[in-house]
């Protein structure tokens, strides 16, 4: 992006705000107050298509109704830019005491998609005002990212990609004071997949456990020893972590059960090593039990692979950021372990994910909490972030 173009779009940016960053914060609370979960999103969507049909443009909705692409429209000979958000919220109950606080009972927008779907929005309805776009910018709003089975790729089945030279979405970090932007080359999530690991046997009397598998002692091997296992077992710098949040066998203290079963999760920094995962751990696996004479059964199901944001895409998202919000507001930003389903798009086209700042001063919040809370003010700093960002994409 050159100096003068960048410079004219902030100006211009400054115009829009002005008359529209209200209509934006509103637009934010309600959805803070009305949040759906995922795969339920049809009121988010009936209200984001709305808005854009009454500026003019023609969202596309999913059969489902709960998804919408639509495309603003510039030079047709020139590139396509897509720009993400999801909008499902969590089975959280919310714990502000706020006037946007949710009105649905044990649901609540405890990770900021209220956000990304506001910043969106406002990049895509400033965009369409301004016109004279050197191509076309898409926006993307995704259900169910929350979930594995997650909405990524029924977006990319519906044409989300298709054209799409490049994708770029933030994601709300309440560790980044807000107006500030987190930017990172290559990996910035981890992978995010999940197990089930069932044991059979015969089942037995606790006085005789020699007669049978006793598929409690296995279970408790699988649970500490494949973990263990795995890390001697995989590159250190791949960060393979497998954790175990569930376990269940037997319901008497005399009785050894015929079955047990533990539930985890598989996360992983580096995709090499994603890819080989379900092999690996399946082996581990069948090794710990063969001793104990019970049978195993392992359901692995994949997640989502990490988000690598791509070199190229990551320098034009740094240099929009820079030209939008000045260079004091861009810093780095340490991978997560946590999982993002953005990173099935950027299996298919080159992108990157930046993360938007929404710290509060004083405050020590986190994702995933009934407390979560932004600082309103990143509203503005994320859409002069995406048209910043999708312009300077689309001048290539």
């Amino acid at each position: 992006m050159t100096s003068d173009l960048g410079n004219e779009l902030r100006t211009q940016l400054d115009r829009w705000l002005v008359s529209h960053g209200a209509e934006l914060v509103a637009l934010r609370r309600d959805l803070h107050a009305h949040p759906e979960l995922s795969k339920h999103e049809q009121g988010t969507t009936a209200k984001i298509a709305a808005l854009l049909e009454a500026a003019g443009l023609k969202p596309r909705l999913l059969p489902t109704g709960n998804g919408i692409i639509c495309d603003i429209p510039g030079d047709p000979a020139g590139p396509v830019v897509a720009l993400r958000a999801d909008m499902d919220a969590l089975p959280i109950q919310d714990a502000k005491d706020v006037p946007y606080k949710s009105t649905v009972d044990g649901v609540c927008h405890a990770c900021g998609h209220d956000v990304h779907t506001t910043v969106a929005l406002g990049a895509g309805l400033a965009l369409a005002e301004m016109g004279g776009l050197r191509g076309t910018v898409r926006l993307v709003f995704q259900p169910a990212e929350e979930v594995f089975d997650g909405g990524a790729p029924d977006m990319i089945d519906a044409g989300a990609l298709d054209g799409v030279s490049r994708i770029f979405a933030v994601h709300c970090d309440p560790r980044i004071a807000a107006g500030l932007v987190g930017i990172r080359v290559g990996p910035l999530t981890a992978s995010a997949d999940s197990i089930r690991v069932t044991l059979a046997g015969p089942g037995g009397h606790t006085a005789r456990p020699y007669l049978t598998a006793d598929v409690v002692e296995a279970i408790g091997r699988v649970v500490t020893e494949v973990p263990a296992l795995l890390g001697r077992r995989t590159d250190p710098r791949s960060g393979v972590s497998l954790v175990f949040g569930a376990i269940h066998a037997g319901q008497a203290a005399n009785t050894i059960p015929q079955a047990a079963y533990a539930l985890g999760t598989v996360r992983i920094l580096d995709h090499d090593a994603w890819s080989s995962a379900p092999t690996l751990i399946s082996q581990l696996v069948h090794e710990v039990v063969a001793p104990t004479r019970a049978t195993a059964d392992i359901t692995y199901t994949r997640g989502v692979p990490p988000v690598v944001n791509e070199p190229g895409a990551t320098g034009i998202l740094a240099e929009a950021a820079r030209a939008g919000l000045g260079a004091d507001a861009v810093v780095g930003t340490p991978q997560s372990m946590g999982g993002e389903d953005f990173s099935w798009y950027l299996e298919h086209v080159p992108g990157s994910m930046a993360r938007l700042g929404v710290g509060r001063p004083g405050e020590q919040l986190d994702l995933h909490q009934g407390t979560f809370d932004v600082d309103e003010r990143a509203i503005a700093t994320g859409v002069r972030l995406l048209a910043h960002t999708a312009v300077a994409a689309l001048a290539g």
